[in-house]
């Protein structure tokens, strides 16, 4: 059912997102590009698989990534890219500045949360102060109407990149929303329940497991027994 495969991105089934990114192109006016918004870019993995797999489909891609050697890498991967817009900055839900750890350079893992993983052999030793946005801020600063598809990847900070976009999701400027949910929730002390409710009270979200073979396996309903601390993928669509 998609449990634990979220971590990968080539076999997580997050393929069935450009499929669903192309039929909202196909619906778009021609002088409308998607609008990609990538929280958590790293190093542009998923960016990547995006770029490769939309192919020619006009689209303009936001992509943040606080981590200074993170964005360094993105940079000098993707910086020629007309169609992107890479941003040094974190999203959260105030304008400020936190502290990063991670257990290595331009780590995958890196989190906003000290995260306690002895048990993988992990130390969260290094840090680095590094600027948050809002995301309502940046959209308005940059008079982005709509963004087709919110991707976030901020290893348990989802829920405050959630809080700071929520004059965006009220205006209905967000179509679909990604998230990552796994080990990092329990350094972050947040649970799905809490994105199950964050989703419901706009009255136009479906929520959905993404599954290996893309299936999208609907959350109808909250259960307590959906509280499995394994990378898992999740998607949220706007009816």
């Amino acid at each position: 059912m998609g449990i634990g495969a979220g971590a990968v991105t080539e076999t997580s089934g997050e393929q069935v997102i450009i499929d669903l990114l192309r039929q909202a192109s196909a619906r778009l006016s021609p002088e409308r590009p998607l609008c990609i918004f990538d929280v958590g870019a790293n190093k542009g993995q998923f960016l990547s698989m995006l770029l490769g797999g939309l192919g020619s489909t006009t689209l303009h891609l936001h992509a943040f990534e606080p981590s200074s050697t993170a964005f360094a890498a993105l940079t000098a991967a993707h910086g020629n890219d007309p169609r992107l817009t890479l941003n040094n900055v974190g999203l959260g839900r105030e304008e400020t500045s936190m502290t990063l750890y991670s257990d290595s350079d331009a780590s995958g893992i890196a989190s906003l949360y000290r995260r306690r993983l002895d048990h993988f052999g992990l130390t969260f030793d290094q840090s680095e102060t590094v600027s948050i946005e809002m995301l309502d801020v940046y959209r308005e600063r940059k008079r982005v109407e709509q963004i087709d598809l919110l991707k976030l990847d901020v290893e348990g900070h989802e829920l405050d990149v959630l809080a700071g976009a929520q004059k965006s999701f009220g205006a209905g400027r967000i179509n679909m929303v990604t998230f990552e949910f796994g080990g990092c929730n329990i350094d972050s002390r947040s649970f799905l329940q809490d994105f199950f409710y964050f989703f419901k009270q706009y009255n136009s979200f479906d929520l959905f497991r993404i599954t290996p073979a893309g299936y999208l396996a609907p959350v109808t309903a909250y259960r307590e027994v959906y509280e499995q601390f394994r990378t898992t993928n999740y998607l949220a669509r706007r009816r």
